[in-house]
């Protein structure tokens, strides 16, 4: 929005206005512009570690309690935000709470819900992600047409949801594993009655204390997360959200509007097509919830790979043909099929590495490591974002249409190690995730021999997948 770049980012309006060809990728090239989004990130990062610590002794309930708190105060500061700075503090605040959420939401998830169940049940929280853009994708394109202050409608109501997130936290009940992890042992066991809707829970229930009498001899578990028998789950959940970033999802969901400018759709044209882009992004999640757990993981993470591979080549090729001769706007030849392999490529995203990346990481960890592999799942997804959030539209300025084969290029490398390191974990209870470090071709040549878990909850692990090992048989 003008007004928003009047007063925050003059530098940005100007070089906007004085817009011409040599400079058609580069309109937005301003590391300030930059640092107001990738704050948010840079904070989210640093805040994981504490939120860890919260978890770990108080619970997933205050942790999300805590990071509705920090939305708020957040939101408040840039609804009224007055110079840049009041601005950026006010993303920071908002970066701490989606620390502060992002460390509890997706162990709450995969904490509560039964194995056959939880992989749908924790891509909700990617599916109420997509419907957050796609609101705010609209919230922008109704304030658009409120000058000059609709930018601080936009940003104020933010607190509609941050403030549902704080109420509606008093309203959750805690997870059977963290009350039992706390020592809350009979509490842990009807709560468990509850959300299971039976009381035969005693096999459950066992494993829930055992998990957490194994946690319980676990006095470092960040430096527990760098032996042999973690490896696996560190590697892999490291990769997955490197590999998310670089898919280059983010740098088209966070810069939508600024990217379909560019390519010379006007102000309302461009983001109408975010809006667009938004949808898609969430009807595409909604195939995840469905068949994640039908299809499993791998097959959704590999068939994502092809599709966002050959959108991003066929991006790349349309726009170096739209831009030739020293135009400044893409023909509607090319702009219109430009629209549509962008809503490909999010729609491949959105049913496999964007609620995977996070489902995966989530589910893989034992109790005694859990917390801290959380913290290190979003250290890491917030690392390479912020990367992404600062560098993305100085990248457009350089690289021009081959930004989208930069991010093609790393799609294939994401697809091989999808094919080599990543093994299935559908149907698998939490509890007895780590005998399929054992079936794995490779990872069973890093893991311990004396790795707890092997053996008899081994056994019970592979009866699950239907699979017959003959009693005392090693798999």
């Amino acid at each position: 929005m003008d007004e928003f770049l009047a007063k925050f980012f003059p530098s940005v309006l100007k070089k906007k206005q004085a817009s011409n060809s040599s400079s058609v990728y580069c309109d937005y090239d301003s590391q300030t512009l930059q640092l107001f989004t990738s704050s948010l990130y840079l904070a989210a990062l640093i805040s994981t570690f504490f939120a860890s610590t919260v978890t770990r002794r108080y619970g997933r309930k205050m942790t999300m309690l805590i990071g509705g708190l920090f939305f708020d105060a957040g939101v408040v500061l840039n609804g009224a935000a007055q110079d840049l700075v009041m601005l950026i503090i006010g993303r920071i605040l908002l970066g701490c709470g989606v620390g502060f959420v992002n460390q509890a939401v997706p162990l709450f998830l995969s904490e509560i819900a039964p194995a056959h169940l939880r992989g749908g049940l924790n891509i909700l929280f990617q599916l109420n992600v997509t419907i957050g853009i796609l609101v705010a994708e609209l919230v922008n394109y109704g304030a658009l047409k409120v000058k000059p202050w609709g930018w601080r409608i936009s940003l104020s109501l933010a607190g509609v949801p941050g403030v549902v997130l704080t109420l509606g936290s008093f309203l959750l009940v805690e997870t059977p594993n963290s009350l039992v992890e706390r020592g809350y042992v009979e509490e842990a066991k009807s709560v468990l009655r509850r959300i299971r809707g039976t009381d035969n829970i005693h096999a459950e229930f066992e494993d829930l204390v055992e998990a957490s009498n194994t946690a319980k001899q676990v006095k470092h578990p960040f430096r527990n997360l760098i032996k042999r028998r973690n490896l696996p789950q560190l590697v892999i959940t490291c990769c997955l959200q490197f590999f998310q970033q670089f898919t280059g999802i983010n740098a088209i969901m966070f810069y939508a509007p600024v990217i379909f400018k560019t390519l010379g759709f006007g102000d309302d044209a461009s983001l109408y097509s975010s809006v667009i882009t938004g949808g898609v992004n969430v009807l595409s999640t909604l195939v995840s919830v469905y068949s994640v757990d039908k299809i499993g993981r791998k097959m959704l993470l590999l068939e994502a790979c092809v599709q966002m591979f050959i959108s991003q080549v066929a991006i790349a090729i349309l726009l170096a043909h739209g831009f030739k001769d020293g135009q400044t706007t893409l023909p509607t030849s090319s702009a219109i099929p430009v629209v549509v392999l962008i809503c490909v490529f999010v729609s491949a995203f959105a049913w496999s590495w964007g609620p995977l990346g996070w489902l995966i990481a989530s589910e893989i960890f034992p109790l005694e490591t859990r917390s801290a592999g959380q913290s290190v799942t979003v250290c890491v997804n917030m690392v390479f974002t912020f990367v992404i959030a600062q560098a993305f539209l100085s990248m457009l300025c350089s690289f021009e249409y081959g930004i989208f084969l930069f991010f093609a290029s790393w799609v294939v490398i994401m697809g091989l190690f999808t094919i080599f390191f990543i093994p299935e974990t559908k149907g698998i209870p939490i509890e007895e995730m780590e005998m399929v470090w054992r079936q794995h071709w490779f990872w069973k040549k890093i893991v311990p021999d004396d790795m707890p878990g092997h053996g008899a909850t081994n056994e019970k692990a592979l009866e699950l997948k239907n699979v017959k090992v003959a009693p005392g048989e090693v798999a």
